[in-house]
Parts: structure tokens; C-alpha cells; sequence
């Protein structure tokens, strides 16, 4: 009988979607079938300590017996491939190999392509996109200009750094009331979960929704405010040939979806299928896998618009290169919506993670010119 493929659930982590996490990746423990799979936890305190246990979950959540927790690194060295546990006598113990990572990491540290980075240099296959796809994909900025530049509509929107709104604050601002008018959102440029965002119906609370997106991020994005649409969601799958699932509604229990409407209150509702045209259904699908090439994104992705209601007008909103695997999260549902159950999903998401690893390895990591010129 063929071995358990090793999988490596990483979560936590340090950032203000930290609990989500947790919640995620309780899902998808839970779900992946242990038949075929010997599951090992990793937990990432929200100070950045790793620790590796059966109980990892538990500790973070209630935050105790973290001290007393061995700490466990992973090698950038892709010889071990597996982490190291650190004992108190600060010697190192054989390495706990992992076959694959499935990071269910939300927000910095996580999605933005740095910790990809370490599973880059460790040689170990890991689920979701890569370094690139997952810095461009975190960075809202940086994606509409790629939707744009592939005739994706976007809102209009203004960006800018901290430092420049701190010395032209009143450029800034007649830029974004003259372009944008009121209402519009404010959001740090890399955050998910809606964190740090905010809507402003007037000059004293754009000033203000600034500053709490500050908090978050020293690149802010200020979009127009897109009245009377609809929230619709599309999940995405596959590596270079991607396919999209059912496009899903969220209707939000508050003004707009924000941390609280997706996952404190309760209240949001999800309809899927979306009650849309046929045509619409299948311009959402052709962005949603037009956004996720465009960024270069790998494995998963799901990707939020916005749908005037009268007309049916398409706005990308973003794409979250490592969305939510809640029991009440859209990614699973739309999927399990399109005929693949959570566990078949999970399934295929290790499959293409080793699929596109065993890819990269047939590239040449070196190069030999036709003289040792940097030996004379």
C-alpha cells in the first residue's frame, strides 16, 4: 500500500486576518481524508513563532502553553525538505518531512508572496500561487493596472502612498472628489477580509477612513463608490489552464461586506447560483480566468466583481489568491455548486500543487558558459 502523502496545513500567521485563519484551517483538516493523507499542523503565532503539534490549532486560539511549545523552523534548504523542531538545549532534532504545504495563510506574511518564497527555497510543492501571483494578487493597486491593461473594466480609483498624502494631503484629496466623488471606499493597498476599509459619504470621513487604513498599509487605494450593485463572487481553478465555478451573491447584513458582515454577525446570506443572464454568467467566467492568468496565479483564486443591477454592468473588484475555506466560505460552496465537494476539492488542489512542482523541476537551475571566465 502506497505511503500517506505528507501535507503541511500552515496557518495563523502574522496578520490582522489571523483568526480567519484558524477557522480555515480547522475546515480543512477536518475534511482532508486520512486515508490518503497524514496531516500535520503548523501553526504561526501572530508574533511569528512556528510550532508544529497535533494541538497547534487549539494553542493558538486560546493563546496559552505557547512559551512552553518547542519552536520549529523550516529550512530554506531544499535537501531536508521538512521542518527542524528547536529543543531547549538548542540542538536540532531529524526533520519532519513534508510532501506538500497547503498554506492557509490570509493577508501579509502569507498571501503576499513571502512565505511562498521560503517554500521556493525549501524545494517543497506547496498549494496556491506563487511568489509573483500571490505579491501581484495582494496588492489591489497593482491588479486593476493588470486588469486594465487586459481590458478588465475597473472602477475608477485614485492611489498614493502615506508619505506623499502627508505633504500634499489637499491635492490628494481634491484629486479624489473631483474623480471619484462621494461615496467611495478607502482600503489599504494589501489587506483582505476587508480589513481597514471604509466608506466615506463626505470629506470629514474620507479623512478619517485614511487614516484607519493607514493602520494597515503605506499604499491606499480610494474607489468610486459603485451604487446599487450587485456582490458577485467566481471561484477559480486549475494551473495554466484554469476553469471557473458557478458565479455566487453575497448579500451583505451591513452597508457594504465588511469584516463583521463576512464573518461576526452572521447575517450575510449567499445565493447560488447568482440569478444572472446567461451572458453575464459567462463574461464573469472569462474575466475571473483572464484576471487569474493575468497575475500569473496557480491553483486557486476567487474573484469578486461588482454587477450594476439594472444593467448588468461588470466592475473587477479583486482577486484572493488564498480565499477563505470557512464552512460558510464562497470558494468551497461555489465549487461544491459546480459539482467538486469540499474534500474532491482539497484533493485536486494538492494534485496541482505537485503537478506544477514537478514541472518547475525539469528547468535548469544552472547555467555552464564556455569558459570559467569568473575563475580568471
Amino acid at each position: 500500500m502506497a505511503s500517506k502523502i505528507r501535507v503541511g496545513v500552515v496557518f495563523g500567521g502574522r496578520s490582522a486576518e489571523h483568526q480567519v485563519s484558524l477557522v480555515s484551517a480547522t475546515s480543512i483538516i477536518n475534511a482532508l481524508d486520512t486515508l490518503k493523507y497524514e496531516v500535520i499542523p503548523i501553526g504561526i503565532t501572530a508574533e511569528g513563532k512556528w510550532i508544529s503539534s497535533p494541538d497547534a490549532i487549539k494553542l493558538l486560539k486560546e493563546r496559552i502553553h505557547l512559551k512552553e511549545a518547542f519552536d520549529n523552523i523550516l529550512l530554506p534548504d531544499p535537501r531536508v525538505q521538512g521542518l527542524i523542531e528547536i529543543n531547549p538545549q538548542s540542538t536540532f532534532t531529524n526533520p519532519q518531512l513534508l510532501d506538500v504545504i497547503f498554506p492557509v495563510l490570509h493577508g501579509t506574511f502569507g498571501e503576499d508572496g513571502t512565505i511562498q518564497g521560503l517554500f521556493e527555497l525549501a524545494g517543497i510543492p506547496y498549494v496556491g500561487a506563487g511568489v509573483l501571483g500571490s505579491s501581484v494578487g495582494m496588492d489591489k493597486v497593482v491588479t486593476k493596472q493588470l486588469c486594465e491593461h487586459e481590458n478588465i473594466p475597473v472602477a475608477p480609483y485614485v492611489w498614493f502612498l502615506m508619505n506623499e498624502y502627508e505633504q500634499t494631503k489637499k491635492n490628494i484629496v481634491a484629486l479624489i472628489e473631483k474623480k471619484l466623488q462621494y461615496p467611495c471606499f478607502i482600503k489599504p493597498a494589501n489587506s483582505g477580509s476587508s480589513v481597514g476599509i471604509s466608506k466615506a459619504h463626505n470629506r470629514k470621513e474620507l479623512l478619517a477612513a485614511i487614516e484607519v487604513a493607514a493602520q494597515y498599509d503605506r499604499k491606499i487605494l480610494v474607489e468610486k463608490g459603485i451604487e446599487h450593485a450587485r456582490e458577485i463572487e467566481v471561484s477559480v481553478l486549475g494551473n495554466d489552464d484554469p476553469v471557473a465555478s458557478v458565479p455566487g451573491e453575497i448579500v451583505s447584513s451591513n452597508e457594504f461586506y465588511d469584516y463583521d458582515a463576512k464573518y461576526v454577525d452572521g447575517k450575510s446570506r449567499a445565493i447560488i447560483p447568482a440569478q444572472l443572464p446567461v451572458t453575464v454568467v459567462k463574461k464573469l467566467q472569462l474575466f475571473s480566468v483572464k484576471t487569474f492568468k493575468a497575475i500569473d496565479c496557480a491553483g486557486m483564486a476567487r474573484v469578486d466583481f461588482l454587477v450594476m443591477k439594472k444593467s448588468n454592468k461588470i466592475y473587477f473588484n479583486e482577486i484572493n489568491t488564498i480565499p477563505g475555506f470557512t464552512s460558510i466560505s464562497m470558494y468551497p460552496k461555489l465549487w461544491e455548486a459546480s459539482g467538486i465537494s469540499y474534500p474532491k476539492l482539497l484533493d485536486r488542489l494538492i494534485e496541482l500543487a505537485i503537478e506544477r512542482f514537478q514541472e518547475k523541476q525539469q528547468l535548469r537551475t544552472t547555467y555552464q558558459p564556455k569558459a570559467d571566465w569568473y575563475k580568471k
